[in-house]
């Protein structure tokens, strides 16, 4: 069974950064799409950004250019690298595993990103 345990979130002010983790407990996580997601209130949860089990990344248009995903393997370790926050960046991030060619799919229990100062 896979486990995701999300890190990191906080409050900042806009322009500001941080870096959200995403620890991965179980089996073959080399073999994953990796993501992280968001919601804010009110409105539906939406990708931020993806990477591939070969490490291909894709980003949302609202975040590229200022986040960044990488995975460590050996760390089993999914991180995103936000810069220069925006107030509408703020929501619960949460981290996504997805099996490749499968349908099994793990979803952590998310943490708060609030941009506002």
């Amino acid at each position: 069974q896979v486990q995701l345990v999300e890190s990191g979130g906080d409050l900042v002010q806009p322009g500001g950064s941080l870096r959200l983790s995403c620890a991965f407990s179980g089996s073959d996580f080399s073999d994953y799409w990796m993501s992280w997601y968001r919601q804010a209130p009110g409105k539906q949860r939406e990708l931020v950004a993806l990477v591939t089990h070969i490490n291909t990344e894709n980003y949302s248009d609202s975040v590229k250019g200022r986040f960044r995903i990488s995975r460590d393997i050996a760390k089993k370790m999914v991180v995103l690298q936000m810069s220069t926050l925006k107030p509408e960046d703020t929501a619960v991030y949460y981290c996504n595993g997805r099996k490749f060619n499968t349908d099994s799919q793990y979803w952590g229990q998310g943490t708060q990103v609030t941009v506002a100062g």
